[in-house]
């Protein structure tokens, strides 16, 4: 299967398929006689494992460590499961400082009239 048919069926662009092969991300295909890419349903599969995986917030050195558990007949869940905690663990410390960053703009936000006048308490509170 060529690139274009891959992309097409994992919904990724050809760019990142040839960058994810150039990372060691995915498995490498094999080469026709003329050098084409030739591509097989486990790189399909690779490719939506990666693609699924970094939509959940996994970078990319993650998601290549998820293809190489995906092929390791001896991987425990415990494996994988320790490291999705671990990113849920980080998603959340995010969304924590994600939250006082809203109740602080939220803060600016209440305090400003909006008006046409030259003093503004946002303003004030970001050269103190």
């Amino acid at each position: 299967m060529n690139i274009g048919a891959v992309a097409k069926l994992t919904g990724l662009s050809s760019k990142s398929i040839r960058l994810y092969e150039d990372k060691g991300i995915i498995s490498p295909p094999a080469r026709s006689d003329s050098g084409y890419r030739e591509y097989t349903e486990n790189h399909i599969q690779e490719l939506n494992l990666v693609s699924r995986a970094k939509s959940a917030g996994f970078s990319l050195q993650e998601c290549k460590e998820f293809v190489h558990l995906a092929h390791d007949p001896n991987r425990k869940s415990s494996e994988v499961k320790a490291r999705t905690m671990d990113k849920l663990k980080e998603v959340e410390l995010k969304i924590s400082h994600l939250m006082e960053i809203k109740q602080q703009l939220e803060s600016w936000v209440s305090s400003c009239p909006g008006d046409g006048k030259r003093r503004c308490p946002i303003m004030d509170e970001l050269t103190k």
